[in-house]
């Protein structure tokens, strides 16, 4: 069986360092490991669209963005198919055909869409495009037959919702789709880093995320203003590691061989969180530390992405090779899929026989 990846982004905005680590990093490890056959990543801005279908302004402006943070980070078109969902229109019928093996009792129960609408509270009620997303996810991970599907934790109850629909398809129609399985991060602080101000999840709507694209000088003001350890009243207060933001991202970005060019104080991270704890190490220090960490980490993608902006017609042009080659692999699928469900009327001549036997 092939080994396939799929994966995406939806297009609100510039990606950050929480998509980065949570598995954009993971994504350019596994494209330069070789051990995938084919490896598709989605600007998802259909599903962008079942929240912001009045401002689709946002959504094209923003697929340019995306794709200009994949190339900055190492997504190589060479490959990687980058492609734009709603071009892949398979993907719509695709969908359509889900939502018969999937009730709305069981959309209200998943915890991801139950997270999301309590963070949106629509006014007017919830469109019915966003309650179904988990059904469009499905479809974006099977037309394609992915194995492997790098996310954050956060997207466990979708890819589980996922297979039940896989299983319930090949149960009703016959083994045609596969179950894929889910990549975590492997480091605890990347599941899901929290925003520069100490809450849950870093968002774009929260305004507290440091982008991929953020200058140093901007850089430098939000891990000024981060959230640490409110007890941390003086240097010689002994501090705490929970909740405090510094060390969550020190924990995600930071290797040992940062200490020696950065902070040679110390020889590893828990050295430094062993001090913090005991008292005697401030809050600026750690902060500076930090800095010149996150620094090292993002200007070689800074720089990759001021060159490919430089480059705007030929980023369109990896998006429409990247989608026909998706649009290629989806209309093989879908044939399957309505082979096996009996609607491929036109294409199986054993139709106009039954018809006849019938009259």
């Amino acid at each position: 069986m092939e080994k396939v990846i799929l994966t995406g982004d939806r297009p609100t905005g510039k990606l950050h360092i929480g998509h980065y680590v949570g598995s954009l990093r993971r994504r350019v490890e596994l494209q330069n490991s070789g051990e995938f056959d084919e490896i598709f990543i989605m600007i998802a801005d259909a599903q962008a669209l079942t929240d912001n279908a009045d401002n689709p302004d946002k959504i094209r402006q923003n697929v340019i963005e995306v794709a200009l943070d994949y190339l900055a980070a190492g997504i190589d078109p060479e490959k990687t198919h980058i492609f734009i969902q709603s071009a892949v229109p398979e993907l719509t019928e695709l969908t359509f055909y889900y939502m018969n093996l999937v009730s709305v009792q069981r959309l209200q129960r998943n915890p991801t869409v139950k997270t999301e609408l309590e963070m949106r509270k629509f006014e007017g009620g919830t469109p019915t495009g966003f309650f179904c997303y988990p059904i469009s996810q499905a479809a974006d991970i099977t037309l394609f037959k992915a194995t492997t599907v790098p996310v954050g934790e956060d997207q466990k109850p979708m890819l589980e919702q996922t297979n039940e629909i896989v299983r319930r398809f090949n149960h009703t129609y016959g083994e045609v789709l596969i179950e894929p399985r889910i990549l975590l991060p492997d480091n605890q602080a990347c599941m899901r880093l929290p925003g520069t101000d100490g809450k849950a999840k870093m968002s774009k709507s929260l305004g507290n995320c440091i982008y991929l694209s953020d200058t140093a000088k901007e850089l430098k003001k939000k891990v000024n203003s981060m959230f640490t350890d409110p007890q941390h009243l003086t240097i010689e207060s002994p501090g705490h590691l929970e909740g405090n933001t510094v060390f969550t991202y020190l924990d995600a970005f930071c290797k040992d061989e940062d200490f020696e060019r950065f902070l040679p104080d110390y020889k590893n991270l828990d050295e430094m969180k062993a001090h913090y704890q005991r008292g005697g190490l401030g809050d600026g220090t750690s902060k500076k530390f930090l800095l010149n960490v996150l620094n090292d980490r993002l200007e070689p993608i800074r720089e990759r992405r001021h060159q490919w902006e430089q480059r705007i017609p030929e980023v369109v042009e990896i998006l429409r090779k990247g989608t026909e080659a998706a649009r290629e692999r989806g209309i093989k699928t879908l044939n399957e899929v309505r082979h096996a469900m009996r609607i491929d009327y036109f294409e199986d001549p054993d139709f106009v026989k039954e018809q006849m036997e019938k009259y």
